[in-house]
């Protein structure tokens, strides 16, 4: 479970019953897991050492057998203050019906030659 790797035990996201008992359907995934998958489909795609900043939100929650889709968008390609080319990107992981869960950013590192100005078709299932 998450919950190990993450230090982060609160029952919402592993006791059934204490969840339902504070209004929810059932235990629902921790935000961080979400975060941290989608930012696997940046790492995916750039690798990690190219990663100079991520961040975002989650913007739902995420349940038990919810398929996770990552989208990453390239919106600006730029000179970087340190030299070398990088690239903005914007991010947007939804579920199986299309609701996101999670929006955000990053910017990363790139050789401007493989980079083209915008990647929208680009997706990685989580």
């Amino acid at each position: 479970m998450y919950a190990g790797a993450s230090g982060d035990f609160h029952p919402l996201h592993s006791d059934d019953v204490y969840a339902r008992d504070r209004g929810h359907p059932g235990v629902f995934a921790h935000g961080m897991l979400t975060m941290g998958m989608t930012g696997r489909a940046v790492t995916d795609r750039f690798g990690r050492a190219s990663v100079r900043s991520f961040g975002g939100r989650i913007v739902s929650q995420v349940w038990p057998g919810d398929t996770l889709t990552a989208r990453v968008e390239i919106t600006a390609v730029r000179a970087s203050d340190e030299g070398g080319t990088v690239a903005d990107i914007a991010l947007t992981t939804t579920n199986q019906q299309g609701v996101a869960v999670f929006s955000g950013a990053a910017e990363v590192l790139v050789d401007e030659s493989e980079c083209p100005r915008q990647d929208s078709n680009l997706r990685h299932r989580l």
